[in-house]
């Protein structure tokens, strides 16, 4: 699968722009699929019909990234900056910011080191494209940007940026080639804005009309230095999320997920995420409800240009996917 996370995470996606993502999706579960369309607000719907007497099952991923918009440029050329999504202005100092077009600016603070002192806000932060006049910058007020990083394999240990949640993209498409046979009628859906909240999945879950939700993304880490009372580890598997800020997990769904996972000798976690939400939230509540949930990856660095998940938690969460869609459901 690595190849595959190279080719998605190095993709320009931040939200509302999530065209590119979106086709290299369509080009991977196209030959798996029973149909596959996008709908007016851009998420792709990959169906695959069940055997008979199963449920209508939902998973989630979004393909969008958190990203910065051009809100100023001044009479020398430097611009500043908003946020798509939940951008920390500490980890964008240094970066490069990626434009549509192809522009590149490079983000810094006003002072620099930053004085202990100052507020960490992104009205502290200017784009610098390399120019003198305002007639000189290659973008306009209102065109967005992304971080540029390119995916680093360090073995057992992927680095990227967009992990968040290109990961979750990943399994949900070799879910979908090694997903052989099932009784139930699975709604694979790619997501779009879920950063800037989860409105690809509010109205892709009312199309879909599940009996069953499943989001699959990131959460946090708690092994690193300072991270304390977070169970989930990198490379301990797979976690299987209790709640959120957002939601509380089915305790049917993820009892099932807990029995498959045992059943099948998968390494899994229990998540107890307080801050932060997922694609979950939103397949929850959309019409009369669903039964929802969400098996997560533990990601240290979560919105910064530099995230980092093992692939030993992705395979297993495959792993996990396709032991549950083979089977009846039991919830």
């Amino acid at each position: 699968m690595k190849e595959l996370v190279k080719e998605l995470t190095e993709a320009y996606g931040p939200s509302g722009y999530e065209q590119a993502v979106c086709e290299i999706v369509k080009q991977h579960v196209t030959d798996y699929a029973d149909s596959v369309e996008v709908d007016p607000l851009g998420n792709l719907h990959a169906v695959k019909k069940g055997t008979g007497g199963g449920l209508r099952i939902m998973l989630a991923a979004h393909m969008d990234e958190i990203g910065l918009m051009v809100s100023f440029i001044d009479q020398h050329g430097f611009g500043r900056l908003t946020r798509l999504g939940g951008v920390f202005p500490e980890s964008t100092v240094g970066n490069r910011a990626l434009f549509t077009n192809g522009a590149i600016a490079v983000i810094n603070a006003e002072k620099w080191p930053l004085p202990d002192n100052i507020e960490r806000s992104l009205s502290n932060l200017y784009l610098d494209f390399g120019v003198s006049r305002r007639e000189d910058v290659p973008v306009r007020v209102g065109d967005v940007a992304a971080f540029q990083r390119p995916f680093v394999d360090l073995g057992q240990t992927l680095l990227a940026k967009s992990l968040d949640d290109r990961i979750g993209c990943a399994i949900l498409i070799e879910t979908l080639r090694q997903l052989k046979a099932t009784p139930h009628e699975v709604h694979f859906v790619f997501t779009v804005q879920e950063e800037v909240g989860v409105r690809g999945a509010t109205t892709a879950a009312f199309k879909v009309h599940p009996d069953v939700s499943i989001a699959v993304d990131v959460t946090d880490s708690g092994d690193v230095p300072e991270r304390k009372h977070f169970e989930v580890k990198m490379g301990q598997g797979p976690a299987i999320k209790v709640m959120d800020s957002g939601m509380l997990a089915h305790p049917g769904l993820k009892n099932w997920m807990i029995e498959t996972a045992t059943a099948h000798e998968i390494p899994y976690q229990l998540e107890i995420l307080t801050l932060g939400t997922t694609d979950a939230k939103a397949m929850q509540l959309s019409q009369e409800g669903s039964m929802a949930g969400a098996v997560s990856i533990p990601c240290r660095h979560i919105h910064t240009p530099s995230e980092m998940v093992s692939y030993s938690d992705v395979l297993n969460a495959v792993k996990l996917l396709v032991a549950m869609l083979s089977e009846p459901a039991r919830l």
